[in-house]
């Protein structure tokens, strides 16, 4: 059974910047892609970046140029790196694991961003 743990969210400035881990406990974490999803609420949970066993990422359109993710295999932790960040994303930021048809998400970790 695989589990997902966030950790770094907070509150922020905006402009400021912040970087979200997921520690991954279980196996085979190399083979799973994984990604970081957010909502507010009232609307749907939505992308924000995903990275591929291989490494290829592929970025929701609104943080494309200012969010970063990564993954480091030896750590079995995916991190966020949010730069230049708006009000607009204030959220509960969501960590996911996926192999085939095996999907598993964290509980969350509240980013605001408010002066």
């Amino acid at each position: 059974q695989v589990q997902l743990v966030e950790s770094g969210g907070g509150l922020v400035q905006p402009g400021g910047s912040l970087r979200l881990s997921c520690a991954f406990s279980g196996s085979f974490f190399t083979i799973y892609a994984m990604g970081w999803y957010r909502q507010v609420p009232g609307k749907e949970r939505e992308l924000v970046a995903v990275i591929s066993s291989d490494g290829s990422t592929n970025y929701g359109d609104s943080v494309k140029g200012r969010f970063t993710i990564s993954r480091d295999n030896a750590k079995k932790t995916v991190y966020l790196q949010m730069n230049s960040l708006s009000p607009e994303d204030t959220a509960v930021y969501y960590c996911n694991s996926r192999l085939v048809t095996n999907t598993f998400w964290g509980q969350g970790t509240q980013v605001t961003v408010s002066s």
